[in-house]
Formats: structure tokens, sequence, C-alpha cells
């Protein structure tokens, strides 16, 4: 392996180096792009949740001023289903037949001339109904059970017997309700047809997802398809699955033969592209008088639509959180007439932690021991399924670290003790874990004649900043200034790419990176093997290091040549080389390969007249093994702490009972917090590189959310002696 000569490169908080692009309005999103000829497609959206299309007249709309075409289910030709993905099955294709299983299903898409034309026509589309009694209710009876559909439920030891050894059980309800993802960016496909090719702009975090489903949807080649996102404008998750609107663009514009543009709407974001499903779990935990867990059971059920099979095992984490001997985690799904749930930022830990970790204090706080003692009693130093160590794990070091940071030994244990003023303060915290997720990944560096560095694969950038470090890592590797590389990404003609989801993608790809300058420099060596004008005639890989924009022998800097002199001299313009990642396997390696792990430390303060919450202060501590850029990986956590504070406090998407429709489907409606809604933060990064992988990064996309809920509701307890365990957390729960 090839020694490295500028190791500052990577983990410096270096400046995005696409900023400019974005500050200067030159970033070009799905919406920005345009095609001559183009015309506009508006969706048209069911006004019940469940029943049939009784009749649709479109003739007002086919007749009105600038339309192209209508399309409906009448109109609509039979296509085939999506295929199965790395993060299951496609949604369902639109337009059918006459089925209505949601509330804001697409009923009929309008294509126009223009926006306005395209919505004046969609008005005047008469629907009439067969309505039927829609299932809304998680726990309604009525709904068709789901029963541990990836055979993700666990099971260790003796439960039972377990429990009939603790000395203290806490058995509880906990409940989260469904959440939209909300970018900003309002999501765009925009499709234009070439003969039997197709080109898709889609606010996607997955362009080769797009590529292989509308491949499959419309029996075309993938070579004929190129799905361009070079920059997508938030996705917190929406954009990992290929939603019926993209469909309906590429079919309009095979339809009018003409590119087509599509924008949903706000309210249309909430019924179109997924959210997080709303969760029910039922958690008991047995311990000792001295704080030993002995027992763990948790039961999660949470909603999915009625034809689709989005799955978050909102127990899962709750097999490995903790050193308990006897575990068990079932979940299932209850389907109901919503529309298809999907990914937002930290699936299922984000439900799943927040119980777990409001359990944990409960107990905690039965048996009266200090809740990061408890923590830390119980830690587990291997992995408690499969009993291998951790390829990382530093948690212990962010609870140390995290409580020293926040000042955790000030908190006194009395409940109400700490007040300032009216304020009653409170101190929670939660452990955190998100897991280890990573797929196949390539890509492809060239180097130019001129000294630069081309790096590329079909990933997306979300707002993480992939651009910048995967900047870093080829700069690093090929041993440039990182002036001298070009990173490039968001087109499906480049190496594959997995989703930019799930914490699993900077790992991925940045291996895949590191191993094809790795293999870019070994072609370097290939070229000058028999060279006798090199100083590196002969040399192998592990003989050589990088610098400067040259490559010299270990040891001795003088023995060596640039880049530049051996393309000239051989008379190429470039070399190029493929790099191909690969996940480790746990058995392979005698290792349990370890996702993100961290401490969340929360003061909050409470008026008890008003019942108002405020976080104060927030503490996260946390291990996402070698850390690429400390600037935006920082970034991340902060914005993923900001979500967790909207998690606990704020958001919920409210489906009226009656109709199934959802009732604060606009910006004005759906609380979000703002900027004086978020207090001080501090992160502090824990633990060395990851042992299972090259580059040693691990994800931190996701765990800057996991654990906010809990330890605000922890702290609240704290402050004030009463347990909330339904999210989020209201004035009327705080009225004391």
């Amino acid at each position: 392996m090839t020694t490295l000569t500028t190791p500052t490169v990577v983990g410096a908080g270096v400046e995005r180096v696409d900023a400019p692009l974005k500050i200067t309005g030159a970033a070009h999103y799905p919406n920005d792009f345009s095609y001559p000829g183009m015309v506009h497609a508006v969706l048209v959206g069911s006004t019940i949740a469940a029943g049939r299309i009784r009749s649709i007249d479109a003739s007002e709309a086919q007749a009105a001023p600038g339309v192209l075409t209508v399309i409906t289910h009448l109109t609509a030709p039979q296509l085939e289903a999506g295929p199965m993905t790395l993060l299951g099955p496609s949604p369902p294709v639109p337009m059918q037949d006459d089925r209505i299983l949601h509330y804001g299903q697409h009923v009929a898409v309008v294509v126009a001339d223009s926006p306005e034309q395209a919505r004046h026509a969609a008005s005047r589309i008469r629907v009439e109904y067969e309505p039927a009694e829609a299932l809304l209710d998680v726990e309604d009876p009525r709904a068709a059970i789901v029963e541990n559909p990836w055979g993700l439920d666990t099971e260790r030891g003796d439960v039972a017997a377990g429990f009939a050894k603790a000395d203290v059980v806490v058995e509880e309800r906990y409940t989260t309700p469904d959440n939209t993802n909300n970018p900003l960016g309002l999501m765009t496909t925009v499709a234009a047809w070439h003969g039997d090719s197709v080109t898709v702009h889609d606010s996607t975090q997955w362009p080769h997802n797009v590529r292989s489903t509308i491949a499959q949807i419309f029996g075309i080649p993938e070579s004929g398809i190129r799905v361009l996102v070079p920059f997508v404008g938030g996705g917190f998750g929406a954009g990992l699955r290929v939603w019926p609107h993209t469909v309906l663009t590429v079919l309009a514009a095979r339809e009018v033969q003409r590119p087509v543009k599509l924008v949903l709407t706000r309210p249309q974001m909430f019924t179109s592209v997924g959210h997080r499903p709303n969760s029910v779990q039922r958690i008991k935990l047995g311990a000792t008088a001295a704080g030993d867990l002995v027992a763990v059971e948790h039961h999660g059920i949470s909603s999915v639509a009625m034809e689709d099979d989005d799955y978050e095992p909102v127990s899962f984490g709750s097999a490995v959180a903790y050193a308990c001997p006897n575990a068990l985690t079932r979940d299932r799904q209850a389907r109901l007439n919503i529309p298809c749930p999907g990914s937002m930022r930290a699936p299922a830990e984000g439900q799943g932690n927040f119980a777990l970790e409001s359990a944990i204090d409960e107990v905690a706080h039965a048996v009266g021991m200090d809740p990061l003692e408890f923590r830390l009693r119980n830690y587990a130093e291997e992995h408690p399924v499969l009993g291998l160590p951790w390829s990382s794990k530093a948690l212990r070091e962010c609870y140390t670290r995290g409580a020293e940071r926040f000042g955790w030994s000030r908190r006194t244990p009395d409940i109400g003790s700490m007040r300032d003023g009216r304020w009653l303060v409170g101190y929670g915290m939660a452990g955190v874990s998100y897991p280890f997720y990573q797929v196949p990944c390539q890509a492809r560096a060239s180097l130019r004649r001129d000294g630069s560095a081309y790096v590329r694969s079909a990933a997306t950038d979300i707002g993480t900043g992939t651009y910048t470090v995967m900047t870093q890592v080829a700069a690093e590797r090929l041993g440039l200034e990182i002036s001298r590389v070009r990173f490039d990404l968001g087109d499906s003609d480049m190496p594959y790419a997995p989703q930019a989801g799930g914490s699993g993608l900077t790992g991925a790809l940045a291996n895949a990176v590191h191993i094809a300058c790795r293999n870019l420099v070994a072609e370097f060596l290939e070229v000058v093997r028999d060279d006798e004008a090199s100083p590196l005639r002969g040399a192998a890989p592990d003989e050589v290091t990088v610098g400067g924009g040259r490559l010299h022998r270990v040891g001795a800097p003088d023995v060596g040549e640039a880049y530049v002199d051996i393309l000239a001299r051989h008379g190429l313009e470039e070399l190029s080389a493929d790099g191909r990642s690969t996940p480790p396997d746990a058995q392979k390696i005698g290792m349990a390969t370890a996702g993100a792990f961290g401490a969340k430390f929360v003061e909050v303060r409470i008026d008890p007249h008003l019942g108002l919450l405020r976080v104060a202060r927030v503490v996260s501590a946390i291990d996402g093994g070698r850390i690429l850029n400390e600037k935006t990986a920082t970034s991340q956590i902060i914005g993923g702490t900001v979500g967790g504070i909207s998690q606990a406090m704020f958001e919920e998407t409210a489906t009226d009972a009656g109709t199934g429709r959802i009732a604060n489907a606009t910006f004005g409606d759906y609380l979000m917090p703002v900027n004086a809604d978020i207090p001080d933060m501090e992160v502090i990064f824990c633990g060395a590189p990851d042992r299972a992988t090259e580059v040693g990064t691990k994800g931190v996309g996701e765990i800057g959310l996991v654990g906010m809920a809990a330890a605000i509701g922890n702290a609240v307890h704290h402050a004030t002696g009463r347990r909330l365990r339904s999210l989020p957390f209201t004035i009327d729960q705080l009225l004391l």
C-alpha cells in the first residue's frame, strides 16, 4: 500500500469546493434545467382516502388553452412494476386502475405549454368517487398486519426468566407521529426523450436507482437512460425512492414528444414523496437492584401503505444497544390508507431510540442510579448478538468526554431541584448509535497532462459535503493540492454509486475513490516499469509514495518524477483507473462492523405556569470513525441536532381521522423550529479510525438526530417529574 505524505488534506476543515457555485446561483438544481420547447405538467390528487373512481371527465381540461394532453387511468398505458432495490420494492406504478388507496393519490396529470395553463386545466377535471371507509389508525384492529417482513426480529437468552430475576421492572408505551421530510427545494423532474432514449433530471438521492427503475417500468435498456442531478436541493430521505410523479413525467414526455417539467407543490410534498411512519412501541425492561439489565423486550408497530413494503424495524436497535443476556425485539406493520412511507433522517432509530432511551432513563430512576452511571454499567463491550468485538466503538469515551464538557457532575439528582428564577432546569442524556451500512460502490480517477486529476462517481451530494470530502480523499491519495482535483457526481453514466442515505455513502464512496486513486498510482508505475529514463523503473507500489504532484521512492524524495513528466514522455494525454469498494464481512474479518455511536447531553428550561419548554444547551459527543472533514462533519451533527429538536418538540403530520386529508400540509401549519428555538450546540468527535475499511470512516448523517428526543424528554422529567412518552412534546403535556 502506498504511503501517504499529505495527511493534513483529509480531516482538515476544508471549505466546501461547491460553495462558490451555490452562493453565486450557478449551481443547477433539477428545477433550473430547461429545454427548447419544454412544456409543463401538473398533478391532480384524489380527494378521498379509500374507494374507487366512478367517473373522470377531462374534456373541459383537454379543451383548455395550451393543453397538450391529460393522462388518467383510462388513457395511461399498462406499465411494468418497478424493481426490487437495496431499500426494498419500488412504490406502486401510478394510474394503472381505478382504485384509490390514499388521499392525494395521483389520478390525473395535465400537460400544457405553461405551468399556469396546466394548473388552470387541472382545476377543470371532474372526478366522481365511490368512497370506502379508510383505515387510518395504526392500532385499528381491522388493519392487515405484516409480520417481520425482512426477518429482523431478534431473540436471545430466556426473557421470561430474566424478568423473573429482576428487582425492578419498567413497562411502558411510547408513541411517535408521522413526520414529513420537507426539504426546502420542491421535488422536480424534467424528462426529455431523444428517439428511444431519455434524459431525466430528478430530485433524487440515487441516480442509478432512477435509471434502473425507469428502464424496467418502460421496458427500455438502461443504456438509453441518463439521469442527472448535480445538486439536489435537500432530501432527508425523500429522494431515496423513485416516486410516481417521476414515472408520470417520463410518461408525459413520451406521450407529447416534448420535454416535460413537473414540480410538486408543497401540499403534494406531503402525499407524494414519503414520510416517517408513525409508531406505537411497548418496552419492558428488567434490572437488578444493583443496576444490571437482565431482560429487554421491545415490541413496535408502525404504519405502511396498502400496497407498499417500506420497512422500518423500530425495535431492532434495542437488541444490540446494551449488554443484556436476555432480549427480544419484534416489529410489525399495519396496512393503512396512507401515502407510501419512506426514509426520513435516521429511519427506525429516530423512533426506536426515543422509546428505548426514555425507558432506560426510567429504569435508572427506579433503581436510584444516575442515568450516565447506569448506561456505563450496562455497556456492551462486544456485539451482543454476534459475540464479536466491534470494529470500533468509542461510546464509553463519548459518555465520559461529553459528560465532562457538558458539566453533568453539576446535576443534582432530585426531581425539580435545579432552578433559574422562574425556570425549572433539567439535565437529560441519551446513548445513541446508528447501524453500519455500506454497499458496493465504484469510482474512476484520471490524471491529465496538465497535472490535474478528475475523479467521478454517480453519487449525489445532498448538502452533506460529498463534493468536498471526496476531493480531499483523492487529493491525499494522489499527493495533489486540492485545487488540482475535480470531483464530479450526479450522473448515471458515471461509475455506479449507491444512495446518499443510511449514513453509508461516505464510507462506500471514500473507499472506492481511495482504491481508484491507488490503482491510478499503480498504472503510472506500470507505464515506467521498463522505462530506463525513469528513476521509478521497476518500483512496486509499496516502494513509492506521493506528494507535490510527484511519485518518488519511499525515504528518497529526490528519486522520483512528476505525473506530468511521465505522461509527456510516453505521449499520453491522461491515465485512468477504476476502483471498487465492497462492504466488509463480519465473520471473515472477525469483527462486528460498527456504525456511528454517540452520547447526547441536554439542558432544558421549563416555565411551569405557561408550559413553555426551551432547550438551552446541547453537547453531542460522536464516534464517527475517521473524520474526513471536521467542518462538514460538525455541520452534519448540528443539522441533525436541529432535526432532533424538531422531532421532539414540533413536528407532527396531522391526518384528519374522517377523510385521510393531511391537515397541516404547508409551512404555515407544519411546525418546525426557527433560529430562536435552537440553543448553543457543541460537537466533540471521539474515537479512532474504524478497522473494518481502508479509509476508516463511519457515517455521521443520521447520528446527529438520534437520541435528541429521548435526551430532551429525560431532561423534562428531571426538571418536572413528568414523564413524556408521546412525541412531539406539547404545551398541554407540560402544564404543571
